[in-house]
C-alpha cells in the first residue's frame, strides 16, 4: 500500500478518535458529485443518463465543502461527470485543501492540462486519473479515440509541475490477467505515478454496456492470476492488504458502504453511489435513516456480484485496525511503499 505516511497517520488517528467515541458508523472518505455531466460517454457510467436538466447543474462550493465538513470525513474523492467541467471546481479543492482533507480529483484527463494552472501541489491534493487499461483497451472502454494518449500527457505534465498523481483502473470481464497487468506496470514502472486504485466493475443500473461487468468468482480468479509472481508486493497499490486479499478470495468480508458515503446534487445517496434508493439531507439522516443490514451479497440481489472498493475497502480499513497483527502488516507495506515511491522519482516534497 503506498499511501504517504502523514495521511496513514492522520486516518488511524481519525479511527482511533471514532473508537474511543463509541461511534460504530462513520466516513472514511466522502465521495462528492458537485456534477453529473460529463465529455465522455463510458459504456460501463450511468451518471451521464441522467435528464439534460440534471445535467446542466452545478452544485455551490460552498454546499460542497459543507457537506464534507458536516461528515467530519478525513478524506475527499471528487467524481460526477467530469468534476473539471465545474467552474469552480479549483476553489472547491482549495477550500477543502485549506482544512486539510485529502482531496482526490478524479478525472478523465482530457481538460486536465488546460485546467491545471488553477490548481497547487499539496501533499493534500492528488488528481485521480482514469485509466482502463492501455491505449486501444482504454479508449474502447471510454468510446473515444485519443482519450488514452492524452490522459497520459497530462499525467507526466502534472507530475512535472510536482503535483501527486494517482490512477483509477475498472476491470470487466473482457479482461484477462494480462490486461491488467500490462496497464499496471505501465502505471506503476512506466509513468511512475504516486499510488494505484484498482476495482472490479460493479453492475451499475443505468450503465449502456450491462455483458460485461464480473461476477464474484470471476473477480477472484482473475486478481488472484493478475498478483503471482510477485506483482502485488511490486505494485504502489493504494488499498490495504485485507481488501487486496479480499480481491483474490483470500479472505471474506461484509458491505460497509455507510463508510464511502456518496454526497451529489440530489443530496446524500441511500445506501452507496452505486445504488439509489432515495437521497436525504443531511449525513446523519443517511446513517440513522438507512437499513443498513439489508444491503450486501446475499442480502440484496443487486449486491449479489459486488465486491467495489466503496462497500469493501472500509471493512478491510475496519478489520485491519482491529488487528495488531494486521496493523503491522499494513504499516509495514504503507512504509516500504514510501520507500519505494522516493527511489523511483523526484516529485516526493509534495507527499508529506
Amino acid at each position: 500500500m503506498a499511501m504517504p505516511l502523514r495521511q496513514s497517520i492522520k486516518v488511524a488517528t481519525y479511527l482511533a478518535e471514532q473508537k474511543l467515541r463509541k461511534r460504530d458508523k462513520f466516513p472514511l472518505i466522502v465521495e462528492l458529485e458537485p456534477l453529473y455531466a460529463c465529455n465522455l460517454k463510458c459504456e460501463g457510467c450511468g451518471k451521464i443518463q441522467h435528464p439534460a436538466g440534471v445535467l446542466k447543474q452545478r452544485m455551490p462550493v460552498a454546499q460542497a465543502v459543507g457537506a464534507v465538513l458536516e461528515s467530519g470525513a478525513p478524506m475527499v474523492s471528487i467524481a460526477g461527470g467530469e468534476p473539471l467541467m465545474h467552474p469552480q471546481i479549483d476553489e472547491i479543492v482549495r477550500q477543502l485543501v485549506a482544512r486539510r482533507k485529502y482531496v482526490f480529483l478524479c478525472t478523465n484527463a482530457m481538460l486536465l492540462r488546460k485546467k491545471m494552472d488553477t490548481f497547487k501541489p499539496s501533499p493534500y491534493f492528488a488528481f485521480a486519473v482514469h485509466i482502463d487499461g492501455l491505449r486501444e483497451r482504454h479508449d474502447e472502454s471510454v468510446a473515444k479515440e485519443g482519450v488514452f494518449d492524452e490522459a497520459v500527457a497530462a499525467i507526466k505534465e502534472a507530475k512535472r509541475r510536482g503535483f501527486r498523481v494517482t490512477t483509477n483502473s475498472t476491470f470487466f470481464n473482457t479482461d484477462t490477467p494480462q490486461t491488467i497487468i500490462e496497464v499496471l506496470n505501465y502505471l506503476n514502472d512506466d509513468l511512475q505515478v504516486d499510488e494505484m486504485m484498482i476495482s472490479p466493475a460493479y453492475a451499475y443500473e443505468k450503465a449502456p454496456d450491462q455483458e460485461h461487468f464480473l461476477g464474484v468468482e470471476q473477480t477472484r480468479e482473475l486478481f488472484k492470476k493478475a498478483f503471482s509472481g510477485g506483482n502485488r508486493r511490486r505494485w504502489r497499490l493504494n488499498h490495504s492488504p485485507l481488501f487486496l486479499d479480499f480481491l483474490e478470495g483470500k479472505v471474506d468480508f461484509p458491505c460497509t458502504a455507510w463508510a464511502i458515503p456518496n454526497y451529489s446534487l440530489f443530496g446524500w445517496q441511500k445506501p452507496c453511489y452505486l445504488m439509489s434508493d432515495g437521497y436525504v439531507t443531511t449525513y446523519r439522516e443517511l446513517i440513522e435513516d438507512t437499513d443498513w443490514d439489508a444491503y450486501g451479497r446475499g442480502k440484496d440481489p443487486r449486491c449479489a456480484n459486488c465486491m467495489a472498493h466503496c462497500g469493501y475497502e472500509p471493512t478491510a480499513v475496519l478489520a485491519t485496525m482491529g488487528s495488531l497483527k494486521e496493523s503491522l502488516r499494513a504499516l509495514r507495506e504503507t512504509v516500504s511503499g514510501n520507500h519505494g515511491n522516493h527511489g523511483n522519482h523526484g516529485n516526493h516534497g509534495n507527499q508529506g
